[in-house]
């Protein structure tokens, strides 16, 4: 699947898991936001295995995935390496049972540093700003430089002006990687099945729905994106907003909210 796809599946997931979202140490209208947003962003996270640094003449040139390329060298030189270690593109950064507990593990080890976890919070925020970037106004998020200030700057606040560890991030993590995972799982390339990929051969788990940006993948995510919209009004505060709009409308077309 594309990034934007990845992104709203991950949303939409993130939304739906709201009302479970406290036991995992989530409290507050604010919090509850950037959960869902989390869900989103690292639902691309596991695409962090395609990218590099090409030389065309003397200008440097930065390819791979869009999470590769948020960052320009700092992500794209990280995607090389994990790449590397992961064996390639959808082998082991798409290993259904591996990839959630590693990724969800070196979260809660980051936590245990300061500038390790301002790291994993950066990285966090600019996933969720490439993920929200068709509701934000401006293209400052997807440009390298903006994305970066952003994202370190809303780091720094967290880590230095937060009144308890984000102890839900490792879970908004874990699950986002899940969910881009089962979404390649519904395309024709499929991902591996878990730990064959350690080979070097890989056998491939797949639904064969759709080529990867097809039309039915972007049909698929703008349904995602509805849901998550709907999921959030729902299972967030922001119902006692809404309700007092909609039950005139409904009322006034006798309807049953």
């Amino acid at each position: 699947m594309l990034g934007h796809s990845h992104a709203m599946s991950g949303l939409a997931a993130g939304a739906a898991t709201l009302p479970w979202a406290g036991q995992a140490g989530v409290t507050g209208p604010v919090e509850q936001v950037a959960w869902v947003a989390a869900w989103g962003g690292f639902a691309m996270l596991p695409d962090l295995d395609q990218g590099g640094i090409h030389w065309r003449g003397v200008m440097p040139s930065a390819t791979g995935s869009t999470v590769a390329r948020m960052w320009g060298p700092i992500t794209t030189t990280l995607a090389s390496v994990v790449g590397k270690i992961a064996g390639g593109h959808r082998q082991g950064t798409h290993d259904l049972l591996l990839a959630p507990a590693i990724f969800g593990l070196l979260t809660v080890l980051a936590a245990q540093n300061p500038w390790a976890s301002m790291a994993v919070i950066a990285l966090g925020i600019g996933l969720a700003l490439q993920a929200l970037h068709v509701v934000i106004p401006g293209r400052v998020e997807q440009t390298v430089i903006g994305n970066l200030v952003i994202s370190v700057v809303g780091a720094w606040w967290v880590t230095g002006t937060a009144s308890h560890a984000l102890e839900w991030l490792p879970y908004a993590v874990a699950g986002g990687v899940v969910v881009h995972i089962l979404g390649d799982w519904l395309t024709v390339g499929g991902v591996p099945v878990p730990l064959t990929w350690v080979g070097g051969h890989s056998a491939r788990l797949s639904a064969s729905l759709f080529k990867t940006g097809a039309k039915p993948e972007h049909v698929l995510a703008t349904m995602f994106g509805i849901a998550a919209v709907v999921l959030v009004v729902v299972f967030s505060p922001l119902q006692g907003y809404v309700a007092p709009v909609i039950q005139p409308v409904l009322t006034s077309a006798n309807v049953s909210p």
